[in-house]
């Protein structure tokens, strides 16, 4: 079916940022770039503009493109190398900080090399390409900085062996085109999303328990001013003596709700829910002296703690 470059045009300016006009000339790999750096981050959209006629001509099977048996080396295309592969691998290391730094970042290195070596009616040696960026950063231990001389050695490795795709080759149908680059474009995307899930997650967090740590400020010197005057022997105009009875009381409080000094709230309240359950006169009434000291017992404990 033959291409129409208004149709082209068309495409170019309701979704060139995610390659729609690429997809349609059956450029999957300028498409897949596009869509995972929104058009060249914005530039090479505008870039598109210019060769969109002869994209169109080739796309119908029009002869000239190709001169010599390997293609020409691109100072542009090497460029791009460079800039997708640093790219990506900044993606890496922040998507997935969990995956280890010499294996995630040269593998997204090596992969968007890659990926800007296959744009159009060139590619080179995939292997060759992951080589180069696993072994620059290796050099550098993976730090992150080690992205940018990686994607540099995998994209001279890429031009040394530039090539020629297989000239005529059929393309698969539309929905095997499209599967491929969903899964490419969520393979890119799901790290990314996970990360900015966590960290949203993290923020909600902190936003929760910013009015607790706000409330915990504010009371601050009340509570360094009664342990002040607790250590002085004075509180709230009664002796030392009234709070050690009192710490005496609480001791005994804890004991028969048979919890440890110093337990939380929700442990108060859910052993004193369980023990009048087991202690209540109605459920003991072959015992119902004891059940009824133990019940008194309880909600003392209960209302000192």
């Amino acid at each position: 079916m033959a291409k129409r470059l208004l149709v082209a045009y068309g495409l170019w300016a309701l979704g060139g940022p995610l390659g729609l006009h690429h997809l349609y000339l059956g450029r999957d790999s300028h498409a897949l770039l596009w869509m995972v750096t929104l058009g060249g981050f914005g530039g090479g959209w505008l870039w598109d503009f210019w060769h969109l006629p002869a994209w169109v001509a080739a796309a119908n099977g029009a002869p000239g493109g190709r001169v010599g048996a390997v293609p020409a080396l691109s100072p542009l295309r090497l460029a791009g190398q460079v800039a997708v592969g640093t790219y990506f691998g900044l993606v890496a290391a922040l998507a997935m900080p969990w995956v280890p730094a010499l294996v995630a970042q040269p593998l997204a290195v090596g992969l968007g090399v890659q990926l800007v070596a296959s744009v159009g009616d060139q590619t080179a040696r995939a292997p060759s390409t992951l080589a180069a960026a696993f072994v620059a950063s290796l050099l550098f231990q993976g730090r992150v900085l080690a992205v940018l001389p990686a994607s540099l050695a995998a994209g001279v490795t890429a031009q040394r062996h530039r090539r020629y795709k297989p000239h005529g080759a059929a393309q698969p149908r539309l929905a095997a085109r499209l599967y491929r680059l969903g899964l490419a474009c969520l393979a890119f995307a799901a790290p990314l999303a996970c990360r900015g899930l966590c960290g949203a997650a993290g923020a909600l967090g902190t936003m929760l328990a910013l009015p607790r740590a706000v409330t915990e400020l504010l009371l601050l010197p009340l509570r360094a001013t009664g342990l002040l005057a607790e250590v002085l022997g004075f509180a709230g105009g009664f002796p030392a003596q009234e709070w050690s009875g009192r710490g005496e009381r609480q001791q005994r409080a804890y004991e028969v709700l048979g919890l440890l000094p110093g337990s939380s709230t929700e442990d108060v309240h859910r052993s004193y829910r369980e023990l009048v359950k087991l202690w209540h006169p109605d459920h003991n009434r072959q015992r119902a002296e004891e059940a009824e000291r133990r019940f008194i017992e309880l909600q003392e404990a209960y209302e000192e703690l």
